[in-house]
């Protein structure tokens, strides 16, 4: 639904939409998965502009943007492991205060201060105001096994000139304040955001692999379209229109963002 609502918003403002893939944890890439994407969103007419950014190709971007937070005293080793983390997953024992040789085997988190406060201009929800030196303080910006953190990647390559607009689901609202105060300790500009309702199961869920959801039917494209177009409250195309291509172009020429659901 994600990939619907933020096609047809950019395409409804003449923008591009462009695909990126977060390849940046090999351990956790199933084989074929890019395939199935671009299968899935070629099958609903969700075509993408350009080539496909893979985030495992910008190593030297995040570790230009990790150097200058090191430099600027941003950065502290972490030894905490999951079983000793806070609930929100933040560093509790003290590792900011403790000074760790740099072959140590740690993660890599930022200090955010107690008192810094994030104010987002939500697309769909409108204004969000976030306590992140309270809610998801000290956050890792790299693994202990020297991968990037999501957090670090997103908020680095969401600062490109060319992203103007970061449309996604809300089960990612979450990591907007976290990657907005990377890229304030960086320097850099931050996109406007829109995060649009998940699908979830009847225990309230996101659907997905991990909740055991279906794969996708792509024989049926143009049922899932009308689904999708539900869920994100938008006009319901003429039953006449009986092909995802002119479904899309249809709902590119109705979409109303403010029928979003919060």
């Amino acid at each position: 639904m994600a990939a619907v609502g933020s096609f047809l918003w950019a395409r409804s403002q003449s923008g591009l939409w462009q695909l990126r893939i977060d390849d940046i944890d090999p351990p956790r890439a199933a084989q074929g998965a890019v395939a199935a994407i671009t299968a899935c969103l070629d099958a609903h007419g969700l075509g993408h502009d350009g080539a496909i950014d893979y985030q495992s190709s910008h190593s030297q971007r995040y570790d230009a943007a990790l150097q200058q937070l090191t430099d600027q005293g941003d950065l502290f080793h972490c030894v905490c492991t999951r079983a000793t983390l806070a609930e929100n997953g933040s560093c509790r024992g003290g590792c900011a205060e403790q000074s760790r040789p740099p072959d140590a085997e740690t993660s890599l988190r930022i200090k955010v201060p107690e008192e810094t406060v994030i104010n987002i201009d939500d697309g769909v929800s409108g204004a969000e105001t976030w306590q992140l030196g309270r809610q998801l303080n000290n956050f890792i910006v790299r693994r202990r096994d020297g991968l990037y953190a999501y957090q670090l990647a997103a908020a680095v390559d969401d600062a490109l000139p060319a992203i103007t607009q970061v449309v996604r689901g809300k089960d990612l609202l979450d990591s907007t304040p976290r990657q907005i105060f990377i890229r304030q300790r960086l320097g850099l500009e931050s996109p406007q955001y829109a995060h649009l309702p998940v699908v979830t199961n009847s225990q309230g869920f996101k659907l997905s692999k991990q909740t055991g959801a279906a794969a996708v039917d792509l024989s049926r494209p143009e049922d899932n379209l009308r689904t999708a177009l539900v869920a994100l409250g938008q006009p319901m195309p003429p039953a006449t229109i009986n092909n995802a291509a002119a479904l899309i172009d249809w709902s590119i020429a109705h979409w109303q963002p403010n029928r979003v659901p919060r």
